[in-house]
């Protein structure tokens, strides 16, 4: 049997949805709403803004493209109270290999944060997030075995393949909590955990298979702790299972201030390593320009694949915006300073 490469690429993409495999970017920490919703609002400032890019295996079949954006936006429960509320969207887009295999997400999420403490900034913090995923493929770029002829592929050779559908709209929701805190005055922390695909969507192709979207536990910590006036240390790290896989990252980052004109008004460069366990390493360089920043990653390919690859993962590019708006219930007046790396 002849069977493209198009064809066993899809298989093998079709073979993820059905047991529940989602994006994941190395750049985890610059996008927060896809490691938990009750992430939402943890930094300083009023909004946040983030996108990425992702690149991969372009050493090795057509690329798989990644592309996020998300917006959050916070402000205090009231005026006396440190409480605050943070709304926000998260949206993703992907397509893979020939057969431009690929899913939207539009997902709108509301966060509360509790202050638990009048003494120091400590919050817990819950977490909704949900909206429409759509996923597709393009029927018309497989190819199958039947098509060949006499050893010769040509496509107005007829095929009994048949796809009666190539979309699937479907609803997704997950939910979080998030504890924050700080301790020896400086060294600010947080740990928390997520269940994505709380209702378990189905999302085959066919209505007549039976196939749900796996829940997605997830277990998120991060630290920043200063090493000097300008000088800090961060670590993040998460940990995952969904559909009987499971996936450890994490690493740190160093960075140092340039330029600093008080406590909002900084120019920074932060240099790094992230380990994807069994799967990539991924050296990381960020400048953070007043309130922009640009984050670059590169996967430098530990996995099976590593000798077809040629060590090639694939390169990720990151850009933030993160202000203070003018208006009377802004978090600057209205809340104490939230954990911010």
């Amino acid at each position: 049997m002849k069977i493209t490469f198009k064809f066993l690429f899809f298989i093998i993409s079709f073979s993820k949805v059905a047991v529940a495999q989602d994006q994941n970017f190395s750049q985890f920490y610059e996008l927060p709403l896809l490691r938990n919703p009750a992430l939402a609002g943890l930094y300083k400032g009023d909004v946040q803004a983030t996108a990425a890019f992702r690149s991969q295996w372009q050493a090795v079949t057509t690329p798989y493209v990644t592309q996020a954006l998300g917006l959050e936006m916070k402000f205090a429960a009231n005026q006396n109270s440190d409480n605050y509320f943070a709304i926000g969207t998260q949206f993703t887009n992907d397509i893979a290999g020939d057969s431009k295999f690929g899913k939207t997400q539009i997902l709108p999420v509301l966060t509360f944060h509790k202050a638990l403490s009048d003494e120091k900034d400590s919050y817990l913090s819950l977490g909704f997030m949900g909206g429409v995923v759509q996923q597709r493929f393009d029927a018309t770029a497989l190819t199958f075995d039947d098509q060949f002829i006499n050893g010769n592929y040509s496509s107005t050779n007829p095929t009994k393949q048949t796809f009666t559908n190539s979309n699937v709209t479907y609803v997704d929701a997950s939910v979080g909590l998030v504890f924050s805190s700080t301790f020896a005055d400086e060294i600010k922390y947080y740990i928390g955990g997520a269940m994505f695909h709380v209702n378990r969507p189905k999302v085959a192709f066919n209505a007549a298979n039976d196939i749900k979207l796996n829940n997605k536990l997830m277990i998120n910590a991060g630290l920043g702790a200063p090493t000097s006036d300008y000088d800090k240390l961060i670590v993040y790290a998460d940990y995952f299972k969904q559909g009987g896989n499971s996936q450890m990252q994490g690493g740190l980052m160093y960075k140092h201030d340039l330029i600093r004109q008080g406590d909002e008004e900084t120019v920074s460069l932060s240099v790094g390593s992230f380990l994807r366990w069994n799967d990539a390493v991924i050296p990381m360089i960020k400048l953070d320009y007043y309130k922009f920043g640009v984050g670059v990653t590169y996967d430098v390919n530990i996995s099976k694949l590593s000798a077809a690859s040629q060590f090639r993962g694939g390169y990720e590019v990151t850009m933030s915006y993160r202000n203070f708006l003018n208006f009377r219930n802004t978090s600057a007046d209205k809340t104490r300073c939230p954990v911010n790396f």
